[in-house]
């Protein structure tokens, strides 16, 4: 699923009201047809792999970043994999100590410190590692180039696998991958289905789209 709407419409609180970050004033959230509230927290945590707009790197290895376990509970081969996966592989042969290297120099001198795109890539990695039954990845292209973001897109059938997605972005370019489109506004759900039905429908996503797309051929046409 893609989730879209405008800054403000309730997409970053819903993600965190579904993983229970927040507690809903009123109203119930229903997994399986049971309020999530009865679950264990741990149990429930255990249910999802989460890559939040506001990245937390850590003053350990990048391979302890990646798996956020423990060095000796860590699988160096497994966060290799999913660094390759997100697309950070090249970036990683390049440092002298691979996925042993230290992230930011609070305790190393020498630790490595990511850009904005590398850190989205690490913070990918991390959800692939956690292999929970439920990815969401809330605006996980907002620091990546056209190029890395092209990758993605056109991997991410490949990187979910037979995961649940919810995929939150602006950019609706990201709704041609996903099976169904959710349009919040103002904290509500005003439109779902897929891009070619809301598309007819001539409703409030048509429209963003529409913008969107006038952007972006104005943004291609010579000066």
């Amino acid at each position: 699923d893609l989730v879209v709407g405008l800054n403000g419409a309730g997409k970053t609180t819903f993600v965190k009201l579904l993983t229970r970050l927040y507690q809903p004033e009123e109203g119930r959230i229903l997994l399986n047809g049971v309020d999530v509230q009865t679950y264990d927290k741990h149990d429930y945590y255990r249910l999802f792999s989460v890559v939040f707009q506001e990245i937390q790197l850590f003053a350990f290895t990048v391979a302890e970043n990646v798996s956020m376990q423990a060095y000796g509970k860590t699988d160096p081969v497994r966060v290799a994999t999913c660094l390759e996966r997100a697309g950070l592989g090249p970036k990683i042969l390049t440092l002298p100590r691979g996925v042993d290297t230290s992230v930011l120099k609070v305790i190393d001198e020498n630790g490595i410190e990511f850009s904005g795109g590398e850190s989205q890539k690490l913070a990918l990695a991390r959800a692939l590692y956690k292999d929970a039954p439920v990815v969401i990845l809330d605006e996980p292209t907002a620091a990546l180039d056209a190029l890395a973001e092209a990758r993605l897109y056109s991997q991410f059938d490949s990187l979910i696998g037979e995961r649940t997605a919810i995929y939150i972005s602006h950019r609706l370019a990201s709704t041609r991958f996903c099976d169904r489109v959710v349009v919040f506004e103002a904290g509500r759900i005003i439109e779902m289905g897929t891009h070619e039905k809301l598309i007819e429908a001539g409703g409030r996503y048509a429209e963003l789209f529409a913008i969107q797309a006038k952007y972006y051929r104005e943004e291609a046409e010579p000066a």
